[in-house]
């Protein structure tokens, strides 16, 4: 099917596919050596050298439009427009007589802020990506499409890095005025999944409206939460509840209206999955799922435990895969929200209450910790803060965000807690991981509120506030510092901590001072 692309100057291609079926896209994928089929007849592909996201070569066009709104610097790097267009120009020659696969669907489930997206990419299997990931349209739709945004994928063509203003032969372009995206050098299907809901969250909070890099689920009171969390913090799992519908499990928008879902499907970590404990996960792996880096024997069974490619591996699978969802994508205003944290320190509390202000304060801290093995280099816990549990794709100032929250809490009386997913006793290596049982139970008296009107005490140095029972869990683990034999070590490690989130936090200039009051205070320990 051909349409007019002259708007983009693509003219001169072999051949268009449009929006073809999952078993069409299967197929061509097959004949054009791109992947095989597992043995649940799963498209497995592999993206080469690029096995994830490549942050560092990722720019956003400086233009007068947006200049002003862009957090510029490690995080969002700039490049000029001359930059982009003598990249986009070797591009569309590099298109010219090879075919070309577009999908055109929709972002965002809740039609007010849905934004039409066209991807245009060289391989059928980042079609079946995007169609699988984004939301599809009826046939009606496609009548009169007119894309908002444009992605043009062309992992094939490698840039001069350097020579050609930026950082390698992988780049990730996004130009605002132009309504673009422009991708090369990597295969890694995430960066055209991030890169569009990058920027949404660019967009809507000039809307009025604050995306979040979270899951949402519901319940049968029709009752919405969210968890926050970054990469090993437990946000998958917690918001997968055979008790709770899922409506999405990585990023959301929050309007007066209620939570939407921007996804069509899900993009899961499949590295050690395990056919009980995820069983969701793994019963979605079947025909039409794209496995990406998968290692599988001669028969096409796949080897999950196998990292030889990365850690890294996926599953991009559409949500109706799952069987416990909500088909609509849409949620109420959520009545809690959880943060989680995986803290290897071993001195955060399992579960507590946030205030407004302290709720702000952490969400734009994003703490959780690195352990060994998790990364090259790292041999003790490490402190890792990502503003908006999702800094990467966060391209205005975390405080634009922050407020967004505040906002919401104080509009729908909204309950912020903060469950710690990682160690008590003691910091990795000493103490243990929280049992999941209990964290379970944290996460599921939370949400039915059974610990709104409980008893709780502020904890001395991180001045949050600790419940001092909760239905299914040992009141002694509520309070970290009871689980440490030595107390005195105990305070001197919660001090630690502290300063780097201090030391963090100083890079947020002209925040408010309730908000910064709000965080862990760092004082002499005979004071503590």
């Amino acid at each position: 099917m051909n349409m007019d692309l002259t708007y983009l100057n693509i003219d001169r291609y072999r051949a268009m596919y449009r929006n073809l079926p999952p078993a069409k896209l299967i197929e061509l994928s097959i004949k054009r050596n791109e992947g095989i089929l597992s043995n649940k007849g799963a498209l497995m592909i592999n993206t080469g050298k690029y096995t994830g996201r490549s942050p560092k070569d990722r720019f956003i066009v400086r233009q007068k439009s947006i200049v002003d709104k862009i957090n510029w610097g490690n995080t969002n790097l700039s490049i000029d427009e001359g930059t982009f267009d003598r990249l986009y120009n070797r591009v569309l020659s590099y298109l010219q007589d090879r075919d070309i696969f577009v999908f055109d669907g929709f972002v965002g489930a809740l039609s007010e802020y849905s934004m039409p997206i066209r991807v245009i990419c060289e391989k059928a299997s980042q079609a079946l990506f995007a169609t699988q990931m984004f939301r599809r349209p009826a046939l009606d739709e496609l009548k009169n499409f007119d894309p908002e945004f444009n992605v043009i994928a062309v992992p094939d063509f490698k840039a001069c890095g350097k020579n050609d203003g930026i950082n390698s032969e992988a780049f990730i372009l996004i130009n605002f005025d132009k309504r673009v995206i422009l991708i090369g050098g990597t295969s890694y299907c995430g960066e055209i999944k991030k890169s569009v809901f990058s920027v949404m969250n660019f967009l809507l909070p000039q809307k009025d409206v604050m995306p979040m890099h979270c899951s949402a689920n519901i319940g049968d009171d029709g009752k919405t939460s969210l968890f926050f969390g970054l990469s090993g913090t437990g946000k998958t799992t917690l918001s997968a509840d055979k008790d709770r519908k899922l409506i999405g499990d990585d990023e959301h928008g929050w309007c007066d209206e209620g939570v939407f879902n921007f996804e069509g499907g899900c993009y899961a970590k499949t590295i050690r999955l395990d056919s009980v404990k995820e069983h969701e996960i793994y019963g979605a792996i079947k025909f039409g799922t794209v496995l990406e880096n998968v290692v599988a024997d001669e028969s096409g069974v796949p080897d999950y435990n196998d990292s030889r490619y990365t850690e890294n591996t996926r599953a991009a699978y559409p949500i109706e895969y799952i069987e416990n969802v909500e088909k609509s994508g849409v949620g109420g205003n959520p009545q809690a929200i959880i943060f989680l944290t995986a803290d290897a320190f071993g001195v955060m509390p399992p579960i507590c209450r946030l205030s407004k202000e302290a709720a702000m304060y952490h969400f734009m801290s994003g703490y959780t910790s690195k352990v060994s093995g998790t990364e090259r280099g790292i041999t003790e816990p490490e402190a890792t803060f990502s503003a908006c549990f999702g800094e990467p794709f966060m391209l205005m100032h975390p405080a634009v965000y922050a407020r967004l929250l505040g906002e919401k809490i104080n509009k729908h009386n909204t309950e912020i807690y903060m469950v710690n997913t990682g160690w008590i006793g003691g910091e990795y290596g000493v103490g243990k991981r929280i049992d999941l049982p209990y964290t379970r139970a944290m996460v599921k008296a939370a949400l039915e509120g059974k610990l709104k009107d409980g008893n709780f005490i502020e904890h001395p140095i991180f001045k949050v506030m600790m419940p001092t029972s909760c239905p299914g869990v040992p009141d002694e683990i509520l309070n970290p510092r009871n689980m440490w034999k030595d107390k005195r070590a105990y305070d001197i490690k919660a001090q630690e901590l502290s300063r780097k989130f201090q030391e963090n936090f100083k890079r947020f200039e002209g925040i408010s001072q309730n908000i910064i009051n709000a965080g862990p205070r760092v004082e002499s320990l005979s004071r503590i």
